[in-house]
């Protein structure tokens, strides 16, 4: 067993996993790579936003088919072991395994870099190949064909994080192009490869806009449909961990439908909804909903990708963060481009790295998870203008709202109607409902905002759910051309306060005010018309 060839790595990274009072079967995916094996078309990439369990699909992959010294069977008790392939290809192929965001110590340069990868390989094939010959100066590639011709073996790579290379520091542009050399020359058309699996988060393309690479067949998630259910955890799969969850934790602090609005909402090219794996698993361990995904920079990251082009992106994102969908042409051309300015770049490249998702032609924010960064850039950068403006009045606005003050509300609504955005024309009452959401903006720091939220016998604009169960509720329901008092009708009509009585199966008591919101716009007169009451 060496460092790269059949490595016992892989094999103790999948059973960690495995081990996880929170684990999820994704073992049939080893069936679906078996009929690559030995064919023209045997080179997988991939592509996955961070946080995807890329790696731990990868770590099964070497664990499963590598030559390794495991101490127990751990895929006896998976999906898998019911496969025909099983017994033929469990722990029956040479793997070499490369973790491409891993350096040696005090690694400094790109042939530092390589080196290790290279010297580490070598190592291994003298060692287990020893009757084949091999000089150890000779390239990989070369000797793994000497090895190849003396004994017709194979092997399978599997390489995870290859575009890991790209986000060093120390490495430049022409060291990149001699990393792809060094794929090109391991990997394409060789005699040796009976298998490629690689993983990655961006395109291939963004990086090898020749010939090097374009041996591998991609599977995004935007547009790929084979391999859509095994990356992320589909609505099933977290059923049974929250039943789990259930059963193991002493006192459960939140409900079902807690984690589908915190970490659901990725949408497959088939049209499946997918949690963000890690998420989820860490919410169940720690007992606590919060923020996972993103380790730093709270909107920075956001922000990075729509600093070249506020303009275009603006007015998108407050429909995006009142909860609707933008229009966009996603195409893996945009991206790849170095260069992000273009409105269809920025969203092509934030969908790729899981800051958007994208269904249907459009882009919307998945969940709560990602929305609460969106509030904070919105909140943080006067750059983007009114938008910030309006944000910072949300404050007012909430206190004024839970006060009675309907003056007030009137003042900070009109504030909104006379700033330069287009998006203010209040054509329809999604309009209003993007600019009445960015004025609530800061509430999302106490309350759970849905939109269009089913509520009793009917969909209710905006509902506020309070994070402290003990203070007041608040209903908002928006007319155009209307009144505020027919507004607020509507909600006792359809019965929206049942909302707060919890759904079926939630253990859920609201204790404090209901508030019915009423907020009327009329397009000739250019006024609002706001109306409170409390409801019994």
């Amino acid at each position: 067993m060496g460092l790269f060839l059949n490595s016992n790595a892989p094999y103790e990274g999948y059973r960690e996993v495995l081990r996880d009072v929170y684990f999820v079967d994704k073992s049939l995916f080893l069936s679906e790579l078996v009929p690559s094996f030995g064919k023209r078309n045997r080179y997988f990439c991939i592509t996955r936003p961070r946080r995807f369990g890329k790696t731990v699909m990868a770590n099964m992959v070497g664990a499963f088919f590598g030559k390794t010294n495991q101490k127990d069977k751990i895929f006896a008790q998976l999906a898998v072991a019911e496969e025909k392939m099983y017994n033929t290809h469990l722990n029956q192929h040479d793997v070499i395994y490369i973790d491409f965001s891993r350096g040696a110590k005090g690694v400094k340069s790109y042939a530092q870099y390589i080196s290790r990868i290279e010297n580490g390989m070598m190592e291994d094939f003298m060692e287990d190949y020893a009757d084949c010959g091999i000089c150890r100066d000779a390239s990989v590639w070369d000797a793994l064909q000497k090895i190849y011709e003396r004994t017709e073996h194979k092997f399978l790579f599997v390489i995870d994080e290859w575009d890991a290379v790209f986000h060093m520091p120390f490495i430049s542009e022409d060291e990149q192009k001699e990393y792809l050399l060094f794929l090109k020359w391991l990997l394409k058309d060789q005699p040796y490869v009976e298998f490629a699996y690689m993983t990655g988060v961006l395109p291939i393309s963004k990086y090898s806009s020749g010939s090097e690479l374009n041996m591998f067949v991609e599977y995004d998630m935007v547009t790929s449909e084979k391999f859509s259910g095994y990356f992320g955890f589909l609505d099933g799969e977290v059923d049974r961990l929250y039943d789990i969850y259930r059963r193991e934790t002493k006192a459960p602090k939140f409900g079902r439908e807690d984690l589908r609005t915190w970490y659901n909402g990725y949408y497959t090219a088939v049209g499946a909804r997918l949690y963000n794996p890690r998420s989820v698993v860490l919410a169940l361990t720690d007992n606590q909903l919060r923020n996972y995904w993103t380790s730093s920079g709270p909107y920075d990251e956001l922000f990075y990708y729509i600093r070249n082009n506020i303009d275009d992106v603006r007015d998108d994102l407050v429909l995006m963060v009142s909860g609707e969908r933008v229009l966009a042409d996603i195409g893996q051309f945009a991206a790849a481009s170095m260069e992000i300015s273009s409105r269809e770049q920025i969203y092509s490249a934030m969908v790729v790295y899981g800051l958007l998702t994208y269904t249907e032609g459009e882009v919307l924010i998945p969940n709560k998870e990602l929305m609460d960064k969106y509030n904070e850039l919105l909140l943080s950068r006067d750059s983007l203008g009114y938008v910030y403006k309006l944000a910072r009045k949300s404050e007012q606005m909430l206190q004024a709202t839970l006060a009675g003050n309907t003056k007030i509300m009137e003042e900070i609504l009109q504030f909104a109607h006379d700033t330069e955005s287009p998006i203010l024309s209040y054509n329809s009452e999604t309009e209003l409902s993007a600019v009445v959401n960015l004025c609530y903006l800061s509430a999302r720091n106490k309350y759970r905002v849905e939109r269009e939220d089913k509520a009793g016998k009917g969909f209710v604009d905006f509902i506020f759910y309070p994070e402290r169960k003990n203070s007041d509720c608040i209903i908002l329901e928006l007319k155009v051309d209307s009144t505020p008092e027919e507004a607020i009708a509507q909600v006792k009509d359809k019965g929206y306060a049942l909302r707060f009585q919890g759904k079926l199966g939630e253990d859920v008591k609201y204790t404090g005010r209901i508030l019915a919101v009423g907020i009327s716009y009329h397009k000739q007169t250019k006024k609002h018309n706001c109306k409170i009451e409390v409801l019994e």
